[in-house]
């Protein structure tokens, strides 16, 4: 997933990474700056808080002094420390910290489930179609084995439509064919190619595409 930088604040010293490296480090002003600063990540980090994300990109986090809105994106917060000192607060840097160790989804994504396992994964925010967790997902490039034949592919790629909305060249649902009836008609399709037909002269773009319910193909070993 790709997390946003969090903006800095409007002091010299809160970048992202919390001190900025050509800030004079001389005074005694910018000494209580970092102090500060670090401060503030320190107490994010150990602090007792509860993240939630909401449905408008932007995070409830829940605090034993209060409740407050973070919009990571913006690099706001409606606690006091932010609001009224326009400083960084422990809770935009929580946020992003969160985001960073995928506790939570980044600004641009949601809560969605895998259709093959239905286990948590983070999807984006806009996107209403049929996704893997990173367990079942392919990459492009990937080889694969079909369960059905145990003959090797070659992942070209992912789609987010599902197997009951996905028409093949012969105008069919790749749900309809005989051959994919034990797996999901809600799974994403995944378009691959046979890798026997892959040789010198012939790449992969010049084979022909096949689709497959996800979960009709496998990791080889698997």
């Amino acid at each position: 997933m790709t997390h946003p930088e969090t903006p800095p604040a409007s002091t010299a010293v809160e970048s992202d990474g919390d001190i900025d490296p050509h800030a004079d480090a001389g005074s005694d002003a910018d000494t209580g700056n970092r102090a500060d600063t670090d401060d503030r990540s320190t107490r994010a980090a150990a602090e007792e808080m509860t993240v939630r994300p909401l449905r408008d990109r932007r995070y409830v986090v829940e605090t034993d002094g209060g409740t407050y809105v973070v919009a990571l994106d913006a690099g706001t917060c409606t606690c006091p420390d932010h609001a009224i000192r326009g400083l960084r607060c422990k809770h935009l840097r929580r946020v992003a910290m969160e985001v960073t160790a995928g506790s939570v989804p980044a600004p641009d994504e949601r809560v969605g489930a895998c259709a093959v396992c239905g286990a948590e994964t983070f999807v984006p925010l806009d996107d209403p179609g049929s996704h893997l967790c990173d367990r079942h997902a392919f990459e492009p490039g990937e080889v694969v084995r079909d369960r059905e034949s145990d003959e090797r592919l070659v992942v070209v790629a992912v789609t987010t439509e599902r197997a009951d909305a996905y028409r093949t060249g012969e105008d069919r649902t790749v749900d309809g064919y005989a051959t994919n009836a034990a797996y999901g008609a809600h799974e994403p399709v995944v378009e691959a190619v046979y890798a026997d037909a892959v040789r010198p002269g012939r790449g992969v773009g010049d084979c022909e595409r096949y689709a497959f319910p996800a979960s009709r193909l496998t990791r080889r070993g698997d």
